[in-house]
């Protein structure tokens, strides 16, 4: 049985972080924006921004993708997501739930490509919509428990 929480989803990479956050009934996530970043090892504008959504749409967890290998084990990119993570968990004081989002990016350009826009455009969107897809796929399960 889902709670009443608002979940934001993150879809978090060296250049962008995609941002979702969940419908007030925990049934859809929706597409907020991409914060773009200056530099991969600079994380303290995008922390900000975060917290930012955070207080403007009344947050109580984060969900924040983890790109797992395709084996299911955890590489680097997995262990920079951790990271992030304890930064997110430090700075809010919010839980952060980890969501297996491997072929969330596939999944993402499959939506781009459904809803017409031009598979050259799909750079400006594919994050915003990988952070729909993780997020999504975290409150269906939320709906199975």
């Amino acid at each position: 049985m889902k709670e009443n929480k608002r979940y934001l989803g993150l879809d978090f990479g060296s250049k962008t972080v995609g941002v979702a956050i969940s419908d007030p009934l925990l049934m859809s996530a929706q597409g907020l924006e991409i914060i773009k970043r200056e530099r991969e090892s600079k994380i303290r504008k995008t922390l900000g921004r975060i917290d930012e959504l955070i207080n403007q749409y009344d947050v109580d967890e984060i969900v924040l993708g983890l790109p797992m290998n395709m084996d299911g084990s955890e590489g680097e990119r997995c262990q920079k997501t951790r990271e992030f993570g304890t930064k997110l968990e430090n700075r809010t004081g919010l839980k952060v739930n980890y969501f297996d989002e491997r072929l969330s990016s596939f999944e993402a350009h499959e939506i781009l490509d459904e809803c017409g826009i031009k598979s050259v455009n799909h750079k400006e969107y594919v994050d915003e919509v990988a952070a729909m897809v993780i997020l999504q796929g975290f409150l269906d399960e939320l709906d199975k428990s």
